[in-house]
């Protein structure tokens, strides 16, 4: 068995003394495992990063086997994410979220697009919080567990939309909230709007996307969020503490 596509470097293990036990997100093919002999070496291990895009090909004899890797680099993301502590974490959370929610060997291609396009421009420091979050949401789409910030699900209106229900996912107006207002989870003015999203609508995103992963995705498997994931939520916390003092 063989297939040969785009592919992200999701993860990487140390196997041996030069291999590399790697996961990828295939364009066409989905998250695959596999062995990269030399993965490790010198001449080898730039390519074989988290993050990075390469032109991968998977080899097996029967196709239950962990199989060979081999790749030649296309995007050098973490190259360019390395030296800007924003733009590495954000690249280490999305590929962790990525290689513990996808099912393996199952063809995702909106949710590889959307990864993909989140790590193109992993260095535009102004945007990448607000896509990244973006990114998350597309991310539960595709995995059967999409948000709806179409119209409040107490009263139908389309305007004033500010909270999500924690259970369905539904987004609920301010003036419908009322008591129950303290239980519900804030819903970014950016991802309804054309607004701006600041740091305070960032990690509100943060926190939205991540109860649903953490509720339908990781915690369907007994796991908790990854430790990539928790800390790009305490970067962005600090990083709004020190806009604070610094105000």
């Amino acid at each position: 068995m063989e297939w040969a596509d785009t592919a992200i470097i999701l993860g990487c293990i140390g196997y041996g003394e030069s291999d590399v036990r790697a996961i990828v997100f295939a364009a066409q093919e989905g998250a695959w495992h596999g062995l990269v002999r030399g993965g490790a070496s010198r001449r080898h291990s730039a390519v074989w990063q988290v993050g990075n895009v390469v032109a991968a090909r998977w080899i097996a004899r029967l196709p239950e086997q962990l199989g060979s890797l081999t790749g030649e680099l296309v995007h050098p993301a973490a190259a360019l994410a390395m030296g800007h502590p924003l733009a590495l974490t954000v690249l280490r959370s999305a590929c962790a979220v990525a290689s513990g929610a996808l099912p393996e060997r199952e063809p995702h291609p909106a949710a590889f697009a959307g990864l993909a396009g989140l790590l193109g421009g992993v260095t535009l420091q102004e945007t990448i919080l607000p896509r990244y979050v973006e990114y998350e949401l597309g991310l539960l789409r595709e995995l059967g567990y999409g948000l709806d910030f179409s119209s409040c699900a107490v009263t139908g209106l389309t305007e004033g939309l500010a909270y999500v229900s924690p259970r369905t996912g539904r987004a609920v107006a301010g003036a419908a909230a009322g008591i129950w207002a303290p239980r519900l989870l804030a819903l970014p003015k950016f991802l309804v709007t054309a607004d701006k999203a600041d740091l305070v609508q960032c990690r509100e995103g943060l926190l939205l996307t991540g109860h649903f992963l953490a509720r339908h995705v990781f915690g369907t498997h007994h796991a908790p969020l990854p430790p990539a994931r928790v800390a790009l939520y305490e970067l962005v916390d600090r990083m709004m503490q020190e806009q604070d003092h610094a105000g």
